[in-house]
């Protein structure tokens, strides 16, 4: 644990003090003042493992809301019926930059990430501040670890706040009063590491992934820990490229540690309380051109995988590999799903099903669309055994996969090779899907999935292997193939079911959307896009039932509380988004970005 002092809080329940001294007599110091703990806080319940096992309605204690991920609520509220009758109740400015936040709320107060490591504590139904703590960040450090302060979330536990942070730590926050509880560093920030997501919290270890910049020197590429919530001392660490001395090493094509660099694990894991498993997505290797790796079509273990650890020690229970040595930046860190459900995956729509899979059979699976290719995957939880897999949208850098294994074919001719010649490859390196969080709802069984519809121009950005910016590669966005650039539809939302792998239905829309999305247990799906619409489908049919227009990108999460029998309604708006690099396939369609924005809606309340 560091010794560093701890940063304060920048306002504790609305209350500052300046005091001046003119030519007064010294007199002895007083006491340190006690923060204030405002009114809604004061009796604060500790947050248990129960309640994150199981979240009451009312309450968003997690990310996704629940260790699953589905961004599920079943709030029932505001339904397919009133919908038409949101209106805004509360908006909130928030810090300049990426906006990709999902807020949670607990008892009535809102915990919110900003970017650069600011948390605040809001009333849920006004957005009056209670508490802010403010990280003193070294300078330029958004360049340094190349993080550009992206941020998605902070996570509660106990009587704490965690915080993890773009300088590499991780901080405990009281909930009451946003005093600094402890902190501890987890990596050397001026190695290019740091987080943009929260911890996952299991039975009070605070489990965080990382994100190591491409460039990055760290040998052994990036790392998952698990830390103690009560003290912040590290209980154990896993890298997620494969060191010459683990299981896997072997799959470098000979490379030494130091060689072995990326393989991010930047989002946030799953976790299955029966099984006592948690599920973390990595990403891919650097540079990413094959012929400047110097490992041959060695596959480069654990990148792009889905890692299955055992939340006491790290140790993996079993990995799958989704893409191996990826020449795309085709990262598969997205949210793993843990559903349990019939699995009779229907062959006119699932293209590889597994000869092992027995229709009808109830299985607990991994599933969702965990990587840039837009696949869906669904792997057995318990063993990792691969059972069916389909795309979304179009594809061509798999030619088809293994049904036995799961193991993807490649098509060697949409990799780089050249700096003077593009090859041309889809989807693009942005994502069928990237880490925008789809949803699940168990009242449809239907998975629904926030993508775009772009292919890629790639080719090397330098001629051989030296100091560069890791990635090694230039893009130029592209259509699919065969369609009209003037009227070709970018963004898509698509429900597929979670037990058949059938498509149940497909919103297509000419502007990029670029936002997570929210599922209730009103029979909506919630959705933004980049160019400022907000809009609610009726889950069972993909209907625009209800639209409004905000200040700029919808990219943030959408997620759903009640406070006093009354359902609340948020989504970040207004901020940076990547999604806007999709913008140059559809030239008449502009937004503006830079105002962040935390708008929160509600049905109007009865007349009395």
């Amino acid at each position: 644990m560091t010794n560093r002092p701890p940063a304060a809080p920048l306002f504790v329940a609305g209350i500052g003090l300046v005091v001046f001294a003119l030519g007064a007599a010294a007199q002895p110091a007083a006491a340190p003042a006690q923060p204030v703990v405002p009114d809604l806080l004061q009796d604060f319940v500790p947050v248990t493992d129960e309640m994150l096992r199981e979240p009451v309605p009312e309450n968003w204690i997690s990310f996704r809301n629940g260790y699953g991920l589905w961004g599920y609520s079943a709030l029932d509220q505001i339904t397919a019926d009133n919908v038409g009758e949101l209106r805004l109740v509360w908006s909130r400015a928030m810090n300049d930059g990426y906006q990709e936040v999902e807020p949670i709320v607990y008892n009535g107060v809102m915990f919110l990430a900003n970017v650069e490591d600011i948390v605040q504590a809001v009333d849920a139904t006004t957005g009056d501040l209670l508490w802010e703590y403010r990280r003193t960040l070294p300078d330029n450090i958004a360049n340094v670890t190349g993080t550009r302060y992206r941020y998605r979330n902070v996570s509660i536990y106990d009587d704490k706040i965690f915080l993890a942070t773009n300088d590499a730590f991780l901080v405990a926050l009281d909930a009451r009063t946003g005093e600094v509880v402890w902190e501890t560093q987890r990596a050397d920030y001026r190695e290019r590491v740091a987080q943009t997501a929260g911890p996952t919290i299991v039975k009070g270890k605070l489990i965080t992934g990382s994100r190591c910049n491409p460039s990055s020197p760290r040998p052994g590429g990036c790392f998952i820990t698990a830390h103690d919530a009560v003290s912040g001392d590290e209980i154990w660490r896993v890298n997620t490229a494969a060191t010459p001395d683990q299981a896997g090493g072997d799959s470098w094509g000979g490379l030494p540690r130091a060689a072995r660099r990326h393989a991010s694990a930047w989002m946030v894991g799953s976790y299955d309380p029966l099984l006592d498993l948690v599920y973390w997505g990595t990403g891919p290797p650097a540079p990413l051109p094959e012929t400047l790796r110097g490992a041959g079509k060695a596959d480069l273990l654990y990148t792009n995988s889905t890692l299955a650890l055992d939340p006491d020690t790290g140790e993996m229970a079993w990995y799958f590999q989704h893409l191996p040595r990826d020449n795309w930046d085709l990262d598969h860190v997205f949210e793993r799903m843990i559903v349990e459900t019939e699995v009779s995956p229907n062959p006119a729509e699932v293209p590889w099903i597994s000869p092992d899979v027995r229709q009808g059979e109830r299985r607990k699976v991994i599933t969702g669309v965990p990587g840039k290719t837009g696949l869906v995957w669904t792997l057995d939880a318990a063993t990792g055994k691969f059972l069916w897999a389909r795309p979304t949208v179009y594809q061509n850098i798999m030619t088809g996969l293994d049904p036995q294994t799961g193991r993807p074919i490649i098509d060697e001719a949409t990799a780089p090779t050249s700096v003077e010649n593009a090859s041309f490859a889809c989807p693009h390196a942005l994502g069928g899907k990237n880490q925008p969080s789809g949803a699940y709802s168990p009242d449809t069984n239907a998975m629904y999935m926030p993508l775009n519809n772009a292919c890629m121009d790639i080719a090397m950005s330098v001629g051989e292997a030296g100091p560069s910016d890791g990635y090694d590669i230039r893009v130029d966005v592209r259509h699919l193939p065969g369609v009209d650039p003037a009227t070709a539809d970018v963004g898509r939302v698509q429900a597929v079911s979670a037990g058949t792998g059938e498509t149940l239905w497909t919103y297509e829309q000419r502007a990029p959307i670029y936002g997570s999305l929210l599922t209730t247990g009103g029979n909506l799906v919630f959705s933004g896009d980049v160019v400022r619409r907000f809009r609610a489908h009726d889950a069972e049919n993909g209907a625009v039932l209800w639209e409004t227009i905000l200040n700029g990108p919808v990219s943030g999460r959408p997620m759903t509380y009640s406070v006093d029998g009354r359902q609340y309604l948020a989504i970040g708006a207004g901020g940076v988004t990547q999604g806007t690099g999709f913008l140059e396939l559809t030239p008449e369609l502009t937004t503006p970005s830079g105002s962040n924005t935390l708008f929160v809606f509600a049905l109007p309340e009865p007349r009395r």
